[in-house]
């Protein structure tokens, strides 16, 4: 697939030495950063925040910022990472009554950020209908979120076949992540059901040689 990006998860990066690991897999071609952002509320894990993504913008000027917020009530935050620089913003269907997340998503695309809409495994694909127009990505949740280094859950892969399905025959171009156990094995399965995003975590920043790992996920 010509549009396939591969998009690192620094949650399986090595935090005391975050500058350098971001640095190797932009080196070694990674698409975009992707920062995942936990309250404690949403998913039951609290990672990192605005200081975080301000601090890769600094360092890292060019580099997309795929920010994924695990939050409740993301509209409140929508600002505050568009400022520190996020070039992407996720926020869960799941995390707010269904005018909260049309306001938000609205408010993402006002600040000149691409909105993106992600959702849980036992979340129904129809359920993103209302937003599709809204998007420029839609991101399918294949393990649970609020943990890092899960198992993969193939039965996800119909979800993936429907979104693209919904997203082509509406005529749209939104990109379709997947983020949950991608590995050399799985990457394959998500692309040929219409994902072209990856987001991988210990696939890569838990391998020596980063680049060949981001390269055995494009197969």
């Amino acid at each position: 697939m010509t549009n396939l990006k591969i998009a690192p998860s620094i949650l399986s990066a090595d935090f005391t030495r975050l500058g350098d690991d971001v640095r190797e897999v932009l080196d070694g071609g990674a698409d975009y950063i992707h920062v995942d952002v936990m309250d404690g509320l949403f998913v039951p894990n609290i990672t990192i925040g605005v200081p975080v993504v301000k601090s890769l913008r600094k360092v890292f000027p060019s580099a997309f910022l795929d920010v994924h917020l695990m939050i409740e009530k993301p509209g409140r935050y929508v600002d505050a990472f568009a400022d520190a620089g996020a070039d992407l913003l996720t926020i869960h269907v799941e995390a707010d009554e269904p005018q909260n997340i049309t306001e938000a998503l609205a408010a993402i695309r006002a600040r000149g950020v691409k909105p993106c809409l992600s959702l849980k495994p036992k979340t129904p694909a129809a359920l993103a209908l209302p937003w599709l127009e809204m998007l420029d990505m839609l991101l399918v949740m294949t393990v649970e979120p609020g943990f890092g280094g899960q198992s993969f859950m193939a039965d996800q892969l119909p979800k993936i076949r429907e979104l693209r399905s919904m997203i082509d025959l509406a005529g749209l171009s939104c990109d379709i992540e997947v983020d949950g156990g991608i590995a050399p094995d799985t990457a394959p399965l998500v692309i040929e059901a219409g994902a072209n995003v990856l987001v991988a975590g210990s696939s890569v920043f838990g391998k020596t040689d980063r680049a060949a790992a981001m390269n055995a996920l494009r197969g």
